[in-house]
């Protein structure tokens, strides 16, 4: 919007009004206060929101991967050649056998449910997600026929165990005898202890050589599943179905999605919510400009009787307060996005700081899943956020500068 000098200079006037006027000056700042806050909410929490999606989805496809091919009874004896079939199949990245079993584990009388993960040792060591998080001992350490595993570092704590610590492994396919079936004990030694950042990971999770988990569990050389890799995870059903076709009756493929839908739908629908809800309070700081410049158009009345008969247009005097408002709504947003950034930068250290005053824990692993408050920000949203602050701030411009542009300068100053 394109203003006269006169315009312009009547806009900044009318922003930091002189003596008599603080009333109005104060109700302005509350409007940028509201809308600074607005924002400021509405982008610190989609950004949590966002991350806390994106954290889960790295953790838990970084070790589910973007599908798992399950035989059908529990085994895939002929695992090799779904293998060759998943390599063959155009937009798959990598094909890994393993072996997922819940097993239960004890040390030093101490006694714990588990989920045991058999990998290729070399599966092992190149994954990602897994190798980055070693906290204590080495992946080197476990290797076929070493009798070594790695742990997940709550369920360290739970155990009491640490890097060198025997701890027992009890499956309940042991051998047969004429009292029943005796489960199976054997001692292996920690040799490696990590920290995923996923509670329910690192308090369950217990990884050995792929050989290791096939004696434990006398499987042979079955193993139970494989995991699939995509170039797209989003598409990875359309990118899965040759192999579907091709394994049907033998396997049955499952992805991220369906492995994991009641967790990730609840995101998606807890996210358009807290956008929805919180949308509401950028549209309460806009009623706040739209009252502020009524006030201020009732204040200035005779100014702008003045202004009307020494030859200002109603065009002029209209875009005068669009810019008041505007302005407010503006300065607003940015200060709302500059807020944003600080809370989200130092976001642990002041959950850290509340945690402290009250005494409470905020961020409990065991209900939130994740061990630190997430944060991933969206330039499409953030932008969004930012659009949407200034269009709702326009329009609460536009009723207080119709009815300055209507004011008759003839009615005013005849009773003036």
């Amino acid at each position: 919007m394109i203003l006269s000098r006169y315009e312009a200079m009547i806009a900044r006037r009318y922003l930091l009004p002189g003596k008599g006027e603080a009333f109005i000056f104060l109700v302005g700042v509350i409007s940028w206060l509201a809308v600074m806050l607005g924002v400021a909410a509405l982008v610190v929490v989609m950004s949590v929101m966002n991350g806390f999606r994106a954290e889960l989805f790295d953790k838990i496809v970084g070790l589910n991967g973007h599908a798992v091919v399950q035989g059908v009874g529990g085994t895939l004896p002929n695992w090799r050649r779904v293998i060759e079939i998943a390599d063959a199949t155009p937009g798959v990245t990598s094909a890994t056998p393993m072996i997922e079993q819940p097993l239960m584990t004890s040390y030093n009388g101490r006694v714990e449910a588990v989920l045991l993960r058999g990998m290729r040792v070399q599966d092992l060591r190149s994954n990602a997600t897994l190798g980055k998080k070693i906290v204590l001992g080495s992946l080197s350490n476990v290797t076929a026929g070493s009798n070594q595993i790695a742990i997940g570092s709550h369920l360290a704590e739970e155990l009491g165990a640490t890097v060198g610590s025997e701890i027992s492994l009890i499956s309940p396919q042991g051998q047969t005898t004429p009292f029943g079936t005796v489960p199976r004990i054997v001692s292996f030694k920690v040799g490696a202890i990590f920290e995923i950042g996923l509670y329910d990971y690192d308090k369950s999770y217990i990884f050995m050589p792929m050989e290791d988990a096939q004696t434990l569990l006398l499987m042979g050389d079955s193993v139970g599943m494989i995991e699939i890799n995509t170039v797209d995870a989003d598409r990875v059903q359309a990118i899965l179905q040759p192999l579907n076709d091709k394994v049907a009756g033998q396997a049955v493929t499952t992805d991220w999605r369906q492995m994991n839908a009641q967790l990730f739908e609840a995101l998606g629908v807890e996210r358009v919510v807290m956008f929805t809800v919180l949308s509401f309070i950028i549209l309460v700081a806009v009623f706040n400009i739209l009252s502020s410049l009524i006030m201020l158009v009732r204040a200035k009345t005779r100014d702008i009787a003045i202004l009307r008969t020494m030859g200002a247009s109603r065009g002029g005097l209209m875009r005068i307060f669009i810019t008041v408002g505007t302005t407010i709504g503006a300065l607003g947003t940015l200060a709302g996005l500059l807020l944003a950034y600080v809370l989200l930068t130092f976001r642990q250290p002041i959950v850290d700081g509340v945690q402290r005053l009250t005494g409470q824990n905020l961020w409990d692993p065991t209900i939130r899943f994740l061990s630190e408050l997430p944060s991933r920000s969206s330039p499409v949203e953030v932008t969004t956020i930012a659009v949407m602050a200034l269009l709702f701030s326009f329009l609460a411009t536009l009723y207080p500068a119709f009815r300055a542009a209507s004011t008759d300068p003839v009615q005013v100053l005849r009773y003036e």
